[in-house]
């Protein structure tokens, strides 16, 4: 599809599908994982996932994310899914290219995840509270004590069997490079003595870098790469500098130019 006719189908068919689809998303998983939360805590035999409230916010988020790469007629590839650990909480990490990563690993990877999204993320309607609803996380640097409750949050959902998804330079880039890694998902990592599943992503940055917020997107494939897990060989300032060092020559491995 040729740049002006994508932009016109852009406007009057992608952002009503857009809003339609991020309207639903937010409203059901806002209205369903209390209810569920609240019928596994009170029925005497609980039904299964349909009482679970993570696994609601995973499965309306993952569709809610297809529906939108799909109405922004995007080609999606994912390699390596046999490097997830099975029945295993991890923390997840990946290169941020771009807005178009939260879809990607949403709709693509195929796994239950607690998201660590930026406070910021909280204020978008129908979004910010269904992303509460669903347990992730929003990390709070407003101060040292804000910070490490954020990430007791995120320490008890991995004791608890989750996973968690971590964009370790902290915000999108400005270049297409990978700018240098924070400690917390690896800090986050040794101390509760789990694997780092390193993801690198390519093709976000062309579709919509962060410069180009509220402009129009550009077609072009999107691929997830999913790298062999990282597991920790001792505890402490070694081990976090290991998970973060082979972490980021993993995802680099994988980055086109």
């Amino acid at each position: 599809m040729r740049a002006i006719p994508y932009k016109i189908y852009q406007l009057f068919i992608l952002a009503p599908v857009v809003l339609l689809a991020s309207i639903w998303a937010g409203t059901t998983i806002a209205i369903l994982c209390p209810i569920t939360g609240w019928l596994r805590q009170h029925l005497p035999c609980p039904l299964g996932i349909l009482t679970r409230p993570d696994w609601w916010g995973t499965t309306i988020s993952r569709l809610w994310s297809r529906i939108i790469i799909r109405a922004s007629l995007l080609h999606v590839e994912v390699h390596g899914r046999e490097n997830i650990p099975p029945h295993a909480s991890c923390v997840y990490t990946a290169n941020h290219q771009g807005a178009y990563d939260i879809f990607l690993i949403s709709g693509y990877l195929g796994v239950e995840i607690r998201w660590m999204l930026k406070r910021s993320l909280e204020k978008i309607p129908f979004l910010g509270i269904a992303c509460r609803h669903a347990g992730y996380i929003f990390v709070d640097n407003a101060g040292a004590g804000k910070t490490r409750a954020t990430y007791r949050k995120a320490e008890e959902a991995l004791k608890h069997g989750a996973s968690v998804m971590v964009f370790p330079e902290g915000a999108r880039t400005f270049t297409g490079s990978m700018s240098p890694f924070r400690r917390g998902a690896f800090t986050l990592a040794d101390e509760l003595q789990l694997p780092v599943v390193p993801m690198t992503i390519n093709g976000s940055f062309c579709v919509l870098p962060r410069q180009r917020d509220g402009k129009f997107i550009c077609r072009h494939p999107l691929s997830l790469t999913i790298h062999k897990p990282i597991y920790p060989h001792s505890q402490g300032a070694d081990n976090i500098h290991r998970l973060m060092e082979e972490s980021y020559e993993a995802i680099s491995s994988a980055l086109k130019p």
